[in-house]
């Protein structure tokens, strides 16, 4: 951190570490809650290494842990231009009308060019955004398009997941066991929440801990790297997110009274900071937060999160909670013991 010809900056280069890439988990633990728990005391800086299944032993009655209970679609589209027959891949981003997107697209194309997929679906390429994304116009619309799209849709994992293609384990593991039908929206998993299982949950409640659930649709923010040297100048994508009225109301009780607060995932994280909880009341809103060291939490006491990419602003979220170098210590400590990494790897639990 420092000043820059005048100006407050907080350097990219801060939040760089080197991985061995041999610690990039390719695949889930099985089962789920079987990935390893580095738990990180934030006042203190000492660390525990436990498995996920132990995460009982740290929560106790009172406690509100708060999932994303968002759900991923197939948001991958692999689809070749009706002119050249070239490849061409859309990212399905944000729905802007029933026949309308904003995507990322991979291949060659420009204004006008069109794209056919199988099932008869095809797309214009439209306006290129200043952001990097598309608007892509299709030929179907509302039911007809979304039926399409689970048909022809891929799961969307991360490119540092090196395969072809996804597997048929992706369909269900890239994807929580508590997300909901009624909140599909999201163009990449929530991935601190993939480490729970139905009966883990079920022992959190039996000893008193309240599970409430957010939404927040994980959008382009996930995928988006910091390009500006310094990270101030960085602008995050917005994503939508909702709270309803009964965790509105469980977490500002949790507030009032004095009881943790646990954040399952930094899409949570974000959510709960960017909210309102002066009212215990149902609310829907697009945010665009972006939580970097400094930052005074005001709802989120602790955190469960798995291990994110260097320079991400993931990274710069937990650096925030528990402090820039009790971060680096734990990240070293994790590589050391070989901890796996990113998506399908292994969780923190910061409290």
């Amino acid at each position: 951190m420092g000043l820059k010809w005048g100006v407050y900056m907080i350097n990219l280069q801060d939040f760089d570490y080197h991985l061995p890439p041999e610690l990039i988990a390719q695949a889930p633990a099985q089962p789920r809650d079987h990935s390893r728990l580095l738990v990180l005391a934030k006042k203190s800086g000492v660390m525990g290494h436990q498995h996920f299944y132990d995460l009982p032993r740290y929560l106790k009655a009172g406690d509100v842990l708060v999932l994303n209970n968002s759900k991923v679609f197939p948001a991958r589209l692999l689809g070749k231009k009706l002119e050249t027959g070239g490849a061409v891949e859309i990212f399905l981003h944000h729905k802007l009308k029933a026949d309308t997107w904003e995507c990322l697209v991979g291949g060659r194309v420009k204004e006008g060019t069109r794209v056919s997929f199988k099932h008869g679906l095809e797309a214009l390429i439209k306006n290129n955004n200043q952001d990097g994304t598309w608007q892509v116009k299709f030929n179907q619309k509302g039911a007809k398009l979304w039926q399409s799209i689970n048909q022809i849709g891929l799961v969307p994992l991360p490119p540092y997941i090196k395969r072809a293609k996804s597997q048929a384990v992706d369909k269900t593991r890239y994807q929580t066991v508590f997300a909901d039908a009624r909140q599909t929206g999201s163009a990449a998993a929530p991935t601190a929440g993939l480490h729970f299982t139905k009966s883990l949950l079920k022992k959190l409640k039996a000893q008193g801990v309240k599970i409430v659930y957010v939404t927040l649709h994980v959008g382009l923010g996930t995928f988006a790297p910091v390009k500006t040297e310094n990270i101030l100048e960085h602008k995050m994508h917005s994503e939508f997110a909702s709270i309803s009225a009964n965790a509105a109301r469980e977490i500002s009780n949790a507030k009032k009274a004095g009881r943790r607060v646990i954040a399952v995932g930094t899409t949570s994280a974000r959510t709960l900071e960017a909210a309102d909880f002066t009212k215990s009341q149902a609310q829907a809103f697009w945010t665009d937060i972006f939580i970097y060291p400094g930052y005074k939490f005001k709802v989120v006491d602790a955190l469960i999160t798995n291990f994110h990419l260097p320079k991400s602003t993931l990274l710069m979220l937990i650096s925030a909670l528990a402090g820039s170098k009790n971060i680096k210590l734990a990240y070293q400590a994790a590589i050391s013991q070989k901890y796996r990494f990113f998506s399908y790897g292994d969780a923190m639990f910061i409290n």
